[in-house]
Parts: C-alpha cells; structure tokens; sequence
C-alpha cells in the first residue's frame, strides 16, 4: 500500500517544512510520462522508508505557487527537505539506484 501522500500550496508548509522527518516531495503533473516512472519508484521507496522519510507528491499544474517558489522549470522534479530546509534535489527520470542513495544521504 503506497504511502505517497497529497501536497499541496495549501499544506506545503505543515506537511513538509515543518515536518519532523525528512521529505521527498515529488512535482509532477499527469500529462508527463516520465514523472509516472518516477511516481512508480517513490511509491516503493515510500514503504521502505516509512517511518523514516515522508513521501509526497504535488500536482504542479493544481498548485503552481510551490512550484514557482522552488523554481520548478521541468518535472519530474524531486526536492530533499530535511530540518526545513532543502538539502537536494533531482531533476528528471532519475533511476532507483540513485534515488535510493539520496535518501540514504537524507537519513544521515
């Protein structure tokens, strides 16, 4: 069971800035088919890392405020929060493998 939740500009804040573990948020759109790819791997990792890393997922064309906010040119866009502050990103169909190690490096 997935554990991807909904962002939005509405709860951007609560959910992730003052989240009191790490988030991967994840800016796509339902018209891009590289950001399906990408939603198939945050899902997995999202069980993976429950409990430990917050997954979630904001529709940049239902909510352009965070996308402008953090300069969201191109989706699938990935941004690392950790402390509320963001400490990576990843741009594009970026492969499990290196996912994965960036959530590591979230952890540590």
């Amino acid at each position: 069971m997935s554990k991807v939740m909904e962002v939005s500009d509405q709860n951007f804040e609560m959910e992730v800035i003052k989240s009191d573990i790490p988030v991967v948020v994840d800016f796509w759109a339902p018209w891009c088919r590289p950001c399906h790819m990408v939603s198939s791997i945050i899902e997995k990792l999202s069980e993976e890392y429950a409990n430990r890393i917050k997954f979630g997922e904001i529709n940049v064309d239902e909510n352009p405020e965070m996308a402008q906010e953090y300069q969201v040119m191109s989706i699938p866009y990935l941004l690392f929060v950790k402390d509320g502050r963001q400490a990576d990103s990843a741009l594009g169909a970026v492969p499990e493998r290196v996912l994965r190690s960036r959530c590591e490096a979230l952890l540590s």
